[in-house]
């Protein structure tokens, strides 16, 4: 082991959006992984909010900690050599200002101001984040600027998920529907996947399989584990399938596809208004994948 490297990264902020929420964003969190590539010689702490743990357990090399007082208290005492802050909400960034470490990445506290800054590699991705425009019109995907924060360059690092169950495919396609409660305007109608269902059964006779409805993250990540194919909107889905190397169909509405790493297995939809898309598209990106075969005449 080279370092000790502190990586703080809850999901109550998206790195690149300026919302701060109640409700973690864990696809956030899987996206992050990705920088442990740069760190795999290394000891690092990641500390997260409990409901992401499932996330990070089981890879080499981290060690997970919940973000409650006993942790908070442990790293403020503990010394590391590199603090990677991902967080945006002042407080978080006023507790990574604390750690004693000699080199420090991300965001951190004004005490002036109160307010949220950026060390210098993070100021780009901080004026994407608080600035409409700048966001619209930057060309970088996502993991591009995430490892500019860390001075880094990327060269086609993907995500890295942690224990999970995996093994022969159960379905050929998962339906993965659901977006989550603040992002709702992601979501595809239901009218269109039900389409999307009897194209995939009744027509190529695939078995489809749809997103379970209530599951705690291990199932969740079992299940996308289990499917050959995911045809999933915007969501934690679509980048758990990436982690898996699985056959995606990513569905975009309101937010940009550009953002998505270059994936080889993975085709993104994009229109305006997501239900702007329709069965037809999804089938017409399955049949030209190879993923589905056309019915003999």
């Amino acid at each position: 082991m080279n370092h000790k490297v502190l990586i703080i990264k809850l999901g109550y902020s998206e790195t690149l959006t300026p919302e701060i929420t109640e409700e973690v964003s864990l696809g956030d969190v899987l996206r992050s992984t990705a920088l442990l590539h740069l760190y795999r010689y290394d000891r690092v702490t990641w500390l997260t909010d409990s409901t992401a743990v499932p996330i990070l357990f089981g890879i080499p090399n981290v060690e997970v900690l919940p973000y409650n007082l006993t942790n908070i208290l442990r790293v403020r005492e503990e010394e590391f050599d590199i603090v990677i802050n991902l967080e945006k909400v002042p407080g978080i960034c006023a507790l990574a200002d604390q750690v004693k470490a000699w080199q420090r990445y991300g965001f951190r506290f004004d005490a002036k101001t109160g307010r949220t800054e950026a060390y210098l590699q993070s100021a780009e991705a901080l004026y994407i984040a608080s600035n409409v425009e700048r966001k619209k019109a930057n060309s970088k995907h996502w993991l591009e600027l995430l490892y500019e924060m860390v001075g880094a360059k990327w060269n086609g690092e993907l995500y890295v998920l942690g224990s999970y169950a995996s093994g022969q495919d159960k379905y050929d396609v998962g339906l993965n529907y659901r977006a989550g409660r603040k992002f709702q305007n992601k979501a595809w109608s239901n009218h269109y996947w039900s389409e999307l269902e009897d194209i995939l059964t009744l027509k190529y006779h695939q078995r489809a399989c749809f997103q379970p409805q209530e599951s705690g993250l291990y199932d969740y990540m079992e299940w996308v584990s289990s499917c050959n194919t995911l045809i999933s909107n915007d969501s934690l889905g679509l980048h758990l399938a990436i982690a898996m190397n699985k056959n995606v169909v990513g569905l975009f509405g309101p937010t940009p596809c550009r953002e998505m790493p270059p994936y080889k297995k993975g085709s993104w939809i994009q229109r305006d208004v997501i239900d702007n898309i329709v069965t037809e598209d999804v089938e017409r990106c399955l049949l030209s994948r190879g993923l589905l075969q056309e019915e003999s005449k």
